[in-house]
């Protein structure tokens, strides 16, 4: 059994179905992340699995626990569930002290300590405990978010989007130290976003949504490296899908011969190479060497090492060029006009 089960979970606003028929499992200690596009259903599903919304159907558990049976519920604060918001939606006439300790009570024994061992755990020291939130910055505000959630020794932690209003910088710092403090307290988390990178880079196990169900579920790298089928190829990150003939466990596409994962089944299908697995080069750092294909580089959209070329692939029997468009290239040394050589790394992952 695992630590957190969902077995059947159905959810409907009127005529709009947003759950249909949801089954989901998280161990215990680890981190799960469930993306996917705006309208999915994960924040109907964070809410059902928080206490805040009751299921029409379906059951949900905790350690062995029943939370919910249909309609029939547990109460939010009964749950053992820490939630931090989007927001943070910190108490705004309430200190820092006062916010991390609220879901404690204020004579028990060992009070302020507590408030102190979870300021010093969300790396923050003692000089902020008298300050209001809006004498915070947004990154120490989700901090102190966090510091409330976990005083209160939750089971499980449910984040919403809790990165998704701060800098970029900032979002990726915060999300790995968040990351890391998680794991170390041992906590059983699960992230609800709608950032692929955000939820590759967090969790250990990764859920795809899309249309009230979860198609896919697995290993960050699998999802990446592994979808399966092109909607969520294409959803968790730039991709270039070619129609391929396949044979003796190769593909023949448009870029030649590329070798496929697994054992695919000989035929026409479509095959997927995410950007870092295509090489370009200028012909001048060296010829083709067989395997290599010879292009020439029509454009190039810069944007560092994430820029869109634009190639003619070279073919002597084509009557016109066969030009293609390969996004997520890093650009140095490459110029529009310039002879460019197209080398593959890796296999390609063939889509149903």
């Amino acid at each position: 059994m695992s630590f957190l089960e969902v077995n059947g979970v159905a959810k409907s606003f009127g005529a709009v179905v947003a759950l249909n028929g949801i089954d989901l499992a998280v161990e215990q200690g680890s981190r799960m992340a469930i993306v996917g596009p705006s309208g999915s259903g994960k924040t109907t599903l964070l809410r059902i699995i928080a206490g805040f919304d009751a299921p029409d159907s379906g059951r949900v558990s905790l350690d062995g626990r029943l939370l919910a049976d249909g309609p029939r519920i547990l109460p939010t604060h009964e749950r053992g569930i820490g939630v931090v918001a989007q927001d943070g939606a910190l108490f705004p006439h309430l200190t820092v002290a006062e916010n991390i300790g609220f879901g404690l009570k204020r004579g028990e024994t060992g009070w302020q300590q507590r408030v102190r061992d979870m300021l010093a755990m969300v790396e923050l020291d003692d000089s902020v405990l008298t300050r209001r939130p809006d004498e915070l910055s947004g990154g120490q505000q989700q901090r102190i978010a966090l510091a409330r959630a976990l005083a209160t020794r939750p089971q499980l932690m449910v984040l919403d989007e809790p990165f998704s209003a701060l800098d970029t910088g900032l979002r990726a710092n915060l999300r790995s130290a968040v990351a890391k403090l998680l794991q170390g307290a041992g906590i059983t988390t699960i992230l609800i976003t709608h950032d692929q990178a955000e939820a590759l880079s967090f969790a250990d196990r990764v859920a795809v949504m899309r249309a009230g169900q979860l198609p896919q579920t697995g290993t960050p790298r699998d999802i990446y490296f592994r979808p399966t089928d092109r909607m969520i190829a294409e959803f968790m990150g730039d991709c270039l899908i070619l129609k391929a003939n396949v044979a003796g466990g190769e593909a023949n596409c448009r870029l030649g011969i590329v070798p496929l994962v697994g054992t695919p089944r000989p035929g026409p299908c479509e095959i997927m190479l995410r950007p870092e697995q295509i090489l370009l080069r200028p012909e001048t750092d060296g010829p083709a060497t067989p395997g290599e294909l010879t292009a020439r580089l029509l454009d190039i959209d810069f944007a560092g090492r994430t820029s869109a070329a634009t190639i003619a692939i070279d073919d002597p029997m084509a009557a016109t060029p066969d030009t293609m468009v390969l996004r997520g290239i890093g650009s140095r040394g490459l110029y529009p006009g310039a002879r460019v050589v197209v080398s593959i790394r890796g296999t390609a992952h063939p889509l149903p």
